[in-house]
């Protein structure tokens, strides 16, 4: 809309305008003033209208519920049931109900070192001494007990050999060091949880410092980083492995956010591009899910460029999923692009206030869609299947919301330019790659994968606040590239890290042996 002229009225003058008005007696001059006058109230009502909608975002940011779900946006108890319960109150597929509350069983603590208690008394095959008469046999599920120590993140052992001097000749003999104890003050399980710590769970070095310091076991924040960089020198090859796997995957989904880095905040008086990113690239190579991280002054869109560099040729061009933003684009690379549905109803979510009724309805219609996704995941469907389901019952869903946002501008009902108007010509504009899931086989719905590998981003920012150096940047985005794939792996990323270390030289001579999904067999097979 453009700037309306600026014309300025006494109190007077606009009194006697609208006795004009009233009387019917408008001069030529008089219309052109009322017009402007209108202008002015469009333009302020647009501005109040997206201040506020902004304004409450971030107060729900701050201090409201994270959750952007249909029924916690519109406050409607009507669609507070979740989409399972939709299904089970009109006879579909039921949630399945978790027994025990909740509670982790033994079989949860996989992690947990396992101890064999024999029966004191008896053995399989002895007779019952109950009856005495039948013979007792082994029960293949055991009693379990679950029992958690507590002790510092990274415990200290002080080994004390004995020495004994002769009272003659002055001769010191010390007791031999036990065996197992290694040359190495800090081994590979310290230097694997200094790095889970760091980067995987964002505790930065000074709090695990002054946490060890009220424990007793002393651990400088330098110490941590030459740690944690002697670490990364061991298995850094295995980074660029998960790069070239991920190179290759079917969907790649590219998103970023900031972060400073100190060294090139220093660069800044010469550097063309004073932004600094750190940019989350997930790719899906089968039914595997590789996380990568980057951090520089690239956009998500250019890390992309150099990952599907290492693309094989003649594979087929990956669906990529980002957001609409022109950062995130590959463009020196074919991809089947597809936009954030999320996104384009996260424009609703944050104008519900002022449009109730209009938003209820795109978010009613879009909860649909996102029904049917969950049903195509707990069916299983192969992609193709999925495709076919999604056209079958999502593509009249999406073609009469579609038919609707149109009408809205074709018949009136809506100002271009207010918070609902931009809202729908986002949908409009980006409406093909939003749709891709309709066309594709394989496409998602939205960039929430890559958003939540992002949070890993996010979490060393909000600790950390930032980055010394290009090369302490690297080292960053190496661990939360392991760590994060592991976790999407359902791999232990301590174990991971642990065996990287020891197995350092092998891992250089063949680093595709030794990623989270096969290193265990490369392990059982050098035995």
């Amino acid at each position: 809309m453009n700037k309306p002229k600026r014309i300025d009225l006494s109190q007077k003058e606009l009194d006697a305008l609208i006795e004009r008005v009233e009387a019917g007696t408008l001069l030529d001059s008089d219309r052109e003033i009322i017009k402007a006058m209108a202008e002015t109230i469009s333009i302020l009502s647009h501005a109040v209208d997206e201040k506020s909608a902004a304004i409450r975002r971030l107060l729900k940011m701050i201090f409201g519920s994270a959750t952007e779900k249909t029924a916690s946006v519109l406050k409607n108890k009507d669609t507070e049931k979740s989409l399972f319960q939709d299904d089970q109150e009109s006879g579909g597929p039921a949630r399945k109900q978790i027994k025990g509350h909740g509670r982790n069983g033994a079989a949860s603590y996989s992690g947990a070192d396992k101890v064999t208690i024999p029966h004191d008394t008896l053995n399989p095959k002895d007779k019952c001494p109950k009856c005495l008469k039948g013979k007792l046999y082994e029960v293949k599920v055991p009693k379990t007990v679950v029992r958690i120590t507590g002790k510092s993140p990274l415990p200290a052992t002080v080994f004390e050999m004995q020495k004994l001097r002769c009272n003659l000749c002055g001769e010191i003999f010390t007791a031999e060091e036990p065996p197992g104890i290694g040359q190495e003050k800090y081994d590979a399980e310290s230097g694997a949880m200094i790095a889970l710590l760091k980067y995987g769970s964002g505790l930065p070095f000074n709090r695990l410092e002054q946490l060890q310091a009220s424990l007793g076991v002393p651990l400088p924040s330098s110490t941590q980083w030459d740690i944690v960089e002697s670490v990364a020198d061991k298995i850094h090859p295995v980074f660029t492995q998960f790069q070239f796997q991920a190179a290759q995957g079917e969907v790649v989904y590219n998103d970023d956010t900031i972060m400073k880095v100190l060294e090139l905040m220093k660069e800044n008086e010469d550097a063309s591009r004073k932004g600094m990113f750190s940019s989350g690239i997930l790719s899906t190579v089968g039914h595997r899910k590789i996380a990568l991280f980057f951090t520089g002054r690239k956009h998500a869109g250019e890390n992309l460029e150099d990952i599907l560099a290492k693309r094989k040729p003649g594979i087929k061009a990956p669906i990529q999923m980002c957001d609409a933003l022109s950062r995130n684009f590959s463009g020196d690379f074919n991809t089947l692009l597809a936009n954030c549905l999320a996104h384009g109803r996260r424009n609703f979510v944050d104008i519900a206030w002022n449009f109730p009724d209009e938003c209820k309805h795109v978010l009613e219609e879009l909860k649909k869609v996102y029904k049917n996704d969950a049903l195509a995941k707990q069916q299983k469907l192969t992609p193709d299947e999925r495709l076919a389901f999604h056209q079958k019952r999502s593509e009249p869903i999406m073609d009469k919301l579609s038919q609707w946002f149109n009408a809205q501008f074709e018949e009136k009902k809506v100002e271009p330019n207010s918070g609902l108007g931009k809202a729908i010509k986002y949908m409009q504009k980006h409406w093909k790659a939003l749709t891709l899931f309709l066309r594709e086989p394989g496409a998602p719905l939205d960039n929430n994968l890559c958003e939540q590998a992002l949070k890993k981003a996010i979490l060393h920012r909000k600790n950390a606040l930032f980055y010394k150096t290009k090369h302490g940047a690297y080292v960053g985005d190496l661990f939360m590239s392991l760590i994060h794939t592991c976790i999407l792996c359902k791999v232990n990323p301590f174990d991971y890290l642990t065996q990287l270390q020891k197995h350092s030289p092998l891992l250089f001579k063949d680093p595709e042996k030794w990623l989270p999904w096969n290193y265990m067999q490369t392990i059982q097979s050098d035995e």
